[in-house]
């Protein structure tokens, strides 16, 4: 057809479509039951397919992903929650072995100062492939703890420490492993990795922190770091000099909840901010400031490190929960990355924070359109990373170049309300916030 004819005729092109240009709602579906299906059904517009019904966005488990999505059609407008091979991130060997070979290459490219950027998880092992190389390295530090995770595990299954080869040789007899065990050993791997025999204690107690990472592409790297977060206590008082008590080394808190002092009304968390505000009083505002940096830089680097190898897909986006360890000396570790981090609320703040991330996450996906793809801030979310580093907003003349700070306000003020309020234009049908 003429172009004129098309012009005639009310044609336009437009390159940046409406995700849902043409229709009148959001069609979703989900196949969890817990914080994220409360948050869908609430949001205006958004109607749930059950079924085989066509939808426009899909909160699907890894489950669902594995079995379908190399076999689904996808329309441009189209968006679900993980990508092809997130695994690449979230298996905690595959997760080692991207690193260790990013850090390869940041040396031969880059330096050893670059690279050593990088030494922020501990040492780790594929097991059994890599045990002879384990083997020599256990012998050189003899009386150290390791622990020995399964590689697709998460909520503490699994998991025990060990000091002596005597104990690995013990649990790969059948004798020392129950039927369940016996299984689940025949078909995957694990890892043995060094303990963090030093972490930082808070009442003698051990933590770990829960942080929130979206990424919504990989080429280029988009990336999102929000707000809140937590820290997760154990329930018991540390001790090295028992290794087999799950409750003094575990923080999850599916372990936690079946210890016998845990306290459903008390918690074992912490909120991100009160984190922050313990860790300022006690170190001061520079070095917790050092601390949060480097922390920034643990996810920059971990999300580089697969970016060559995830399958980036433009339908794709996810939602990471980062499990990172504190030490003594304030160095951050990072332990494990999750593709599906736990979305049931252990009580009524817990549970407003999760809904608020969860808001936030799909304001940010914006299968609405309301969003010109500038913002540095959405909610709890600030813009991390866009094809490079991210910084605040301001006046160089003033300031100069050199006072240029990173985009990242992890366990600062979430005054999401306010500042969604002046971004936002209302959903046909909803009030403002």
């Amino acid at each position: 057809m003429p172009i004129l004819m098309l012009l005639l005729l009310g044609y336009k092109s437009n390159p940046h479509p409406h995700p849902l240009e043409g229709r009148s709602c959001v069609r979703y579906k989900c196949g969890l039951t817990n914080t994220i299906q409360d948050v869908l059904r609430q949001r205006p517009g958004w109607i749930e397919v059950k079924d085989d019904g066509e939808w426009d966005f899909n909160w699907c488990d890894v489950g669902w992903l594995r079995e379908n999505f190399d076999h689904s059609y996808m329309e441009e407008h189209v968006r679900i929650s993980h990508f092809r091979n997130h695994y690449e991130l979230t298996r905690k060997n595959l997760m080692v072995k991207n690193l260790k070979r990013y850090r390869k290459t940041l040396e031969r490219e880059a330096g050893r100062i670059e690279a050593a950027k990088c030494d922020f998880f501990p040492r780790t092992f594929e097991l059994p492939s890599e045990y002879h190389l384990f083997v020599e390295e256990f012998k050189r530090s003899p009386g150290s703890t390791w622990i020995m995770k399964p590689v697709a595990r998460s909520q503490g299954k699994g998991i025990f420490l060990f000091r002596k080869l005597k104990d690995i040789t013990d649990w790969k007899k059948d004798g020392s492993r129950s039927e369940e065990q016996r299984d689940e050993t025949q078909v995957e791997s694990y890892v043995a990795q060094r303990y963090i025999e030093n972490p930082y204690l808070i009442s003698g107690r051990k933590f770990d922190l829960r942080v929130y990472v979206l990424v919504t592409s990989y080429i280029p790297l988009r990336t999102w770091l929000y707000r809140d977060g937590f820290a997760r206590f154990s329930s018991t008082r540390f001790s090295l000099n028992s290794i087999d008590d799950h409750y003094v080394h575990l923080t999850n808190v599916a372990v936690q909840k079946t210890a016998p002092d845990y306290d459903p009304e008390k918690g074992c968390k912490w909120q991100m901010q009160q984190l922050r505000r313990y860790l300022t009083a006690r170190h001061g505002t520079k070095t917790v400031e050092a601390l949060f940096k480097d922390i920034d830089n643990i996810f920059v680097r971990s999300l580089q490190s697969v970016q060559k190898v995830i399958i980036n897909d433009k339908h794709c986006f996810e939602l990471y929960g980062y499990d990172i360890l504190l030490d003594q000396d304030l160095k951050p570790w990072l332990i494990e990355v999750n593709a599906s981090p736990s979305l049931t609320a252990s009580s009524q703040e817990d549970y407003e924070m999760k809904c608020h991330l969860l808001e936030d996450t799909l304001h940010i996906v914006d299968m609405e359109g309301r969003l010109i793809g500038k913002e540095k801030r959405v909610g709890g979310y600030d813009l991390m990373w866009n094809d490079g580093p991210v910084y605040r907003d301001v006046d160089l003349e003033t300031l100069g170049s050199s006072c240029l700070s990173a985009n990242t306000h992890l366990g600062c003020v979430n005054d999401r309300k306010k500042q969604l309020c002046q971004l936002l234009k209302p959903i046909p049908g909803q009030k403002r916030i």
